[in-house]
């Protein structure tokens, strides 16, 4: 990211404040020998992938202030950890012209707040019985001093800038799903059963880093045969079996943004029949949902129509036999928004809007059969409706067999 691409989400930021509201978003720590992953509010707003900085701004007196907290330089850790980013680095990288330094922030901050009446902060979310957040321990001292300033979680205020995409935004999703995409062609034309599920696994993660991609957007699902009737199955350590059917729930992540891709294919050349019948109904139900979508459509319309027409499906080949007990066989919602976070800020009751990326993910599960089917696409809304922008990526039945034939008789 670059000062041309965060600039202006902070001016947008700016508009929304009052006098007297203030934001407080500190970066991600780094532990030890691992890679960052930086919080996503703070890169949205910044655009540093930098460890322990911290972004304040405010409103007073009608005019909005902003400033960045970095780490000073110190000598004798260079040679272990290398440069810190330096004031001029990190005000080129993000347009933020006021740097100071991390051991100022309380300073600063007691000369601020006399002036403040709420603070907007990514305080996470915590049980009662855990510990504190960064974020909560750092912003304590002004909780338990200045009781009337209000602390109130970020994500409250910055949803409606970072539901709607703009066109850089896309173009980091669009490479992402691209580079998924490829990842589970890769899988389809490279699978035999007795394969184990992480060799599946692997062969995504090595197109993702050929492709310059360092994280999954979230842990990946390789499900063969009764593991992929677990929504949130994570081991991927089974044996592939002749006869399983393989859902591979995936996600690159590309400069912090997140594809969401679920793709089924068989083990062997072609489906069985009761494989075709569940996969056909799941399939027929994604492209009437998203055929609904368009601006003004809310969400929880998507999941009631997904839910009716699986039960009638459902009810049609003798699975169930009450519309009610639908349940059975699918137990989640159909849709999410999708972008920094693979369950982007949004919310499940939210009116779509043109800019919005979600996903539309019916599925069946039969484990009492060994079978799990989920299709899964990130689709954005567009003015005039839709555009599934995963659309390259493989489902229809005779593509799924023609691939696994032509994969099957090069072994």
């Amino acid at each position: 990211m670059t000062a041309e691409v965060t600039t202006p989400r902070r001016e947008k930021l700016a508009n929304l404040l009052s006098d007297g509201e203030n934001i407080i978003v500190f970066a991600n720590s780094q532990a030890a020998l691992s890679k960052l992953v930086q919080d996503n509010n703070f890169l949205y707003l910044t655009g540093l992938n930098n460890p322990e900085l911290i972004y304040v701004a405010g409103k007073f007196g009608g005019r909005f202030n902003d400033m960045l907290f970095i780490e000073r330089s110190d000598p004798e850790r260079i040679v272990w950890e290398g440069e810190k980013l330096n004031a001029e680095e990190a005000a080129k990288i993000s347009g933020i012209k006021r740097i100071k330094y991390l051991d100022e922030f309380y300073a600063v901050l007691s000369g601020m707040c006399p002036m403040m009446n709420t603070i907007y902060s990514n305080l996470g979310f915590v049980a009662l019985d855990r510990p504190m957040t960064y974020p909560m321990y750092m912003l304590e001292p002004i909780r338990s001093k200045h009781p009337q300033i209000e602390i109130k979680q970020l994500n409250n205020l910055i949803t409606p800038l970072r539901k709607v995409k703009d066109e850089w935004e896309l173009q980091q999703l669009q490479k992402a799903i691209d580079i998924t995409g490829k990842g589970i062609m890769d899988a389809m034309e490279n699978t035999t059963a007795t394969m184990m599920e992480y060799e599946l696994e692997a062969m995504l993660f090595y197109r993702m880093q050929r492709n310059g991609v360092k994280n999954w957007g979230f842990a990946p699902i390789i499900a063969a045969g009764l593991n992929a009737s677990t929504l949130h199955y994570e081991k991927n350590n089974s044996r592939i079996e002749t006869g399983d059917l393989i859902l591979m729930d995936v996600g690159a992540s590309y400069n912090n943004y997140s594809a969401d891709i679920t793709r089924c294919f068989p083990a062997g050349a072609t489906f069985s029949e009761r494989q075709k019948q569940i996969y056909s109904l799941v399939l027929d139900t994604q492209k009437r949902v998203i055929e609904m979508i368009k601006p003004g459509v809310t969400l929880a319309e998507l999941n009631q129509a997904t839910t009716t027409l699986l039960a009638e499906g459902l009810l049609v080949i003798g699975l169930i036999e009450d519309t009610d007990d639908v349940t059975k066989y699918y137990m989640h919602s159909v849709s999410h928004f999708l972008g920094m976070d693979t369950h982007d800020l949004g919310g499940r009751s939210a009116i779509l809007e043109t800019g919005n990326v979600i996903t539309v993910e019916p599925g069946i599960y039969i484990p009492e059969e060994k079978l799990g089917i989920r299709i899964e696409d990130d689709v954005l809304v567009t003015e005039s409706g839709y555009c599934v922008l995963s659309q390259n990526i493989p489902k229809e039945i005779a593509e799924l067999e023609e691939i696994r034939k032509a994969a099957l008789e090069k072994k």
